[in-house]
């Protein structure tokens, strides 16, 4: 069987139907940039749970009249309509009722103060560790101690409060090679780092077990200032 490559690329495509392709992209990208502007959004960095379900939904209803003759813009505009109406309703309802926006977006949760882990969130593992070490070193910071607070914001974004410099504590590694470097058979006394909650702990002896969440593997804590 021959592979027909002008099908796949053209599938029969006239110069006729590439204005119509043009003339659809256009009209749905004006009613994208007027469904944003008219959204109340002054930009966007990070989206919620709830604005990226928006953006999902939008998806289908902008795209395929772009190019797709079955599909006519007109019932792309209801849809936009819609749901422009559903988001608006949405957020004037959660802007008055502290409970429903929470219920809605979710609320910021604390995931280390002073210098651990929150045992509650890690436990139900909020976040990955991997992705919260990255962004802790676009920060700056180069262990656990010298953060005071760590909030988990509802759009994914993470909240940093430091400590002051005379008051950085001992702390968990967050940079890889010192990371890696954790082990549960240690050389010999010294001030190390639980990898489960980030506890500092004094140990003289070879093994030992985390008393606040029972973890096993330490790495040698590093009591460095943050430099900015």
């Amino acid at each position: 069987m021959d592979f027909d490559f002008a099908n796949v690329l053209l599938n029969d495509l006239d110069g006729a139907y590439v204005v119509e392709i043009v003339f659809r992209t256009i009209v749905m990208f004006i009613v994208i940039l007027s469904f944003l502007r008219l959204s109340g959004k002054k930009g966007v960095r990070q989206l919620s749970i709830f604005e990226v379900a928006i953006v999902i939904g939008l998806g289908s209803a902008a795209g395929d009249p772009m190019f797709n003759r079955d599909h006519g813009i007109v019932p792309a505009l209801v849809v936009f309509t819609c749901i422009l109406a559903f988001y608006r309703g949405i957020m004037w309802f959660a802007s008055h009722s502290e409970r429903f926006e929470n219920l809605l977006e979710g609320e910021p949760v604390h995931i280390v103060e002073d210098g651990e882990f929150v045992l509650s969130e890690t436990r139900q593992r909020l976040y990955a560790k991997d992705e919260f070490f990255s962004e802790m070193r676009q920060q700056s910071i180069e262990h656990i101690g010298q953060v005071r607070i760590a909030i988990l914001e509802t759009t994914g974004s993470i909240s940093f409060y430091y400590f002051e410099d005379e008051d950085v504590k001992p702390g968990l590694p967050i940079t890889p090679r010192r990371y890696r470097t954790k082990r549960r058979v240690l050389d010999g006394a010294g001030d190390y780092a639980c990898t489960g909650c980030a506890r500092v702990a004094s140990i003289s002896t070879t093994t030992h077990a985390c008393p606040r969440c029972g973890h096993d593997e330490w790495v040698e804590a590093l009591a460095s200032r943050r430099k900015e």
